[in-house]
């Protein structure tokens, strides 16, 4: 790529500054969103029209009480009743919803709550994405950890009692290649039962080849399925080409990988019809490819580093809750995932409905676990946090405080034979 910008010293050269004020300030300087750019696979699908349509053609101020009823009392949640339970008509149907939702879980979950650590091996990104704490021009100390710090890392996680890790990287390929993804893959299937994946989006082969390294599942945040909100949030570089990132997941299932999760960054867009979009790319992908497993989260958009402008459209936690009862109503064999932007109490109370996952032992920053488990401060450098996170129990107590409200604690639901 020819000049990455990355912001490594105090300031912006001028010439990086001149680019970034084009970005922000002239669209016609910003390459199309629409558009694939070389290298980049494309995949015959009738996946993201059936979204869309669906989407644009949404108009949740039509909806009324009768409607609301009319979904809850059916057995089977349909599109529409979906649609319905997403209004605002239905925020007074809160407490009925947690009761359909919490039936619903029961029946296909049992009492239990699987847990996971993310991992973040690097921080380096190609893309201008402006309410990300890891984007191009964002002034923050940046790093790539080693296979050996990785690894070391690894161990302080798994020496915690996990079984499951979701590695992540900053979106570049130049410094976080496929095959340095790869390799710690790898060294995560000698500490864990469970590999996941949240990275670039990438080719099937990509998919093919990190799954034959140990990876199980696959997430990519489409961050808003509003395609003009899109262009104007994601200025620059391969993130901002919006029908590549919506095809990430069904292009890891071509490539064999056994799961996949989605989610919209709830606030950068319309909320509810974000909500509407990321059921349905599961609802169509399910259908497309029922062997698969697939997962929903919902996270709302969280403060960065240097950066006291973003303004998310505002999402309560009322209507946090309403959209994953919905969710869990319209998909009732699909996990939710809750992290550790929403606040313990939060996530305490919505696995007793609708969640079936959380993170626990979390960090956003880079080479910290050892610091942030076992008290000992490193002498290793660190790279910055993607975003502040809320809930910041260990393993330990987030394993007691779920035990405590009558749930069991899953720490791994697959094994290999």
């Amino acid at each position: 790529m020819e000049n990455q910008f990355f912001v490594d010293s105090e300031y912006l050269s001028p010439k990086a500054l001149e680019k970034k004020h084009r970005l922000e300030t002239d669209p016609s300087f910003r390459k199309n969103h629409m558009e694939y750019l070389p290298g980049m696979e494309q995949i015959e699908s009738d996946v993201c029209k059936n979204v869309m349509m669906q989407m644009q053609n949404y108009d949740y101020s039509g909806y009324m009480a009768k409607d609301v009823r009319t979904a809850l009392e059916h057995e089977t949640c349909s599109i529409e009743d979906f649609k319905a339970l997403l209004s605002p008509a239905a925020e007074p149907f809160l407490e009925k919803m947690a009761e359909r939702a919490r039936l619903e879980t029961s029946k296909h979950f049992g009492n239990t709550v699987y847990l996971f650590t993310p991992l973040y091996i690097a921080n380096y990104c190609e893309n201008y994405c402006v309410y990300c704490g890891f984007n191009c021009y964002n002034h923050i100390n940046r790093m790539k950890l080693s296979m050996e710090q990785i690894e070391h890392e690894m161990r302080v996680i798994a020496d915690s009692g996990m079984e499951e890790i979701l590695i992540l990287t900053g979106e570049s390929r130049t410094q976080s290649d496929v095959a340095y993804i790869g390799e710690a893959c790898k060294l995560a299937r000698k500490y864990f039962r469970m590999v996941g994946l949240e990275i670039y989006p990438v080719n099937t082969e990509e998919y093919r080849y990190l799954h034959e390294c140990g990876a199980d599942y696959v997430t990519v945040f489409q961050e808003t399925y509003d395609m003009d909100k899109y262009e104007t949030l994601h200025l620059f570089g391969h993130k901002r080409v919006w029908p590549y990132r919506f095809d990430a997941q069904e292009r890891a299932l071509r490539g064999g990988m056994r799961g996949v999760a989605f989610s919209a960054l709830l606030g950068l867009s319309d909320f509810r019809k974000d909500a509407l979009a990321t059921a349905l790319h599961v609802y169509y992908l399910q259908r497309k490819y029922p062997q698969a497993e697939m997962s929903l989260s919902c996270p709302r958009l969280r403060p960065i580093i240097n950066n006291d402008k973003i303004s998310p459209m505002d999402v309560g936690e009322r209507q946090l809750c309403q959209i994953i009862c919905a969710y869990r109503i319209f998909l009732p064999f699909v996990g939710i995932t809750v992290s550790s932007r929403e606040s313990a109490r939060f996530r305490n109370g919505i696995v007793k409905i609708a969640a079936t996952k959380v993170s626990a032992g979390v960090s956003t920053g880079i080479g910290d676990h050892e610091t942030k488990y076992t008290g000992k401060e490193s002498d290793e450098a660190q790279g910055d946090e993607q975003f502040e996170i809320d809930d910041n129990r260990s393993l330990d107590n987030m394993y007691r405080d779920i035990s405590e409200e009558g749930l069991q604690p899953v720490l791994n639901d697959y094994l290999y034979v």
